[in-house]
């Protein structure tokens, strides 16, 4: 027997050692904030194609208007999901834990978020403000959703299991207008939510995994469902401003099996709540249940846009109309 020799083999680097937690872990949390402390002063987001369908972006597979356009919608995002496990909030790599730098999260937690833009999107999308968005959708524009950047909720930073207080993420969305479809398609609308990375961006918050949403066609919710959801309130007006957070908070009765945070999700209108539900209520046989919502994974805000809206998306806390 002959010993291997010492070293790495010839050609070796250590990049290739991180390439099998690529799809594992999220990109870091860059402090662009720290160069860039006005963020207005920005041009607007690039498209981003990273979540994008990888089988082609031809305008029947998505845009919802037959019944196979939605079968083929499903199974590419059944096989995105199976394909791309949650990233984790901890990167084992040199077994450092992966937590936001201070400026970062600081930033974030006053509301200074960006929006990325998904490759399917049709229209403009711009920040006029810190933590300010404006969308403003082509008529035609299919599902997708604008996910920010950066998490609201940080689970290395804001579980209650770890910091025993409880966390509130929450952002508001003013609706300026909802534009008629073409031909006498579909309504417009939009959807509004959070989600765990990665997400198919082809796809509305609450359909697919680690996500949740409420519609403003029919005021439908949705929790990691795609088969009609829930009714929750009414549907949603030009002129007024809805919102939606969720609240991380220690659990009344921990038992052995149960060491995970209380969850409830809740919807303002015009500042007021008007709504809430238990994140860990009873949910359909069909429904795959709450993973990756639960407090263990990063949570981003998403907005579901189909069709053509005109939309202003505010996290700035000094411009929020509900206080949490």
């Amino acid at each position: 027997m002959y010993r291997p020799p010492p070293g790495p083999p010839p050609g070796w680097t250590p990049q290739e050692q991180q390439q099998d937690e690529a799809y594992d872990n999220p990109p870091p949390y860059h402090n662009w904030q720290e160069q860039v402390p006005d963020t207005a002063t920005l041009p607007p987001p690039p498209a981003m194609s990273r979540f994008a369908s990888e089988t082609g972006n031809a305008s029947g597979d998505d845009a919802g208007c037959l019944p196979s356009s939605l079968e083929t919608s499903d199974h590419r995002a059944k096989d995105f999901c199976n394909e791309r496990p949650l990233w984790r909030p901890v990167r084992t790599t040199y077994l450092r834990e992966r937590k936001p730098s201070e400026p970062i999260y600081t930033s974030t937690q006053y509301g200074d978020i960006r929006p990325g833009q998904p490759i399917e999107y049709r229209g403009t999308l711009d920040t006029p403000n810190r933590g300010h968005w404006r969308i403003r959708s082509d008529k035609n524009c299919r599902d997708c959703s604008i996910i920010s950047l950066l998490p609201l909720y940080y689970a290395m930073r804001d579980s209650p299991m770890t910091t025993e207080r409880a966390k509130t993420i929450y952002f508001e969305v003013t609706i300026n207008k909802f534009h008629r479809r073409p031909f006498g398609g579909d309504a417009s609308g939009f959807s509004l939510g959070f989600v765990a990375q990665p997400y198919p961006s082809w796809r509305s918050p609450g359909w697919d995994r680690a996500s949740i949403g409420v519609f403003s066609d029919d005021g439908c919710r949705f929790v990691n469902d795609n088969l009609g959801g829930k009714e929750f309130t009414s549907a949603f007006r030009v002129g007024e401003t809805v919102g939606i957070g969720m609240t991380f908070s220690l659990p009344e009765t921990a038992t052995g099996a149960q060491q995970k945070p209380d969850v409830r999700v809740f919807l303002t209108r015009n500042g007021t709540e008007v709504g809430g539900w238990d994140l860990h209520e009873e949910l359909d046989s069909e429904a795959e249940g709450v993973y990756g919502l639960e407090g263990d994974f990063d949570l981003y805000a998403a907005v579901g846009v189909f069709g053509g809206v005109d939309v202003e998306v505010k996290f700035d806390r000094e411009r929020l109309m509900a206080r949490h």
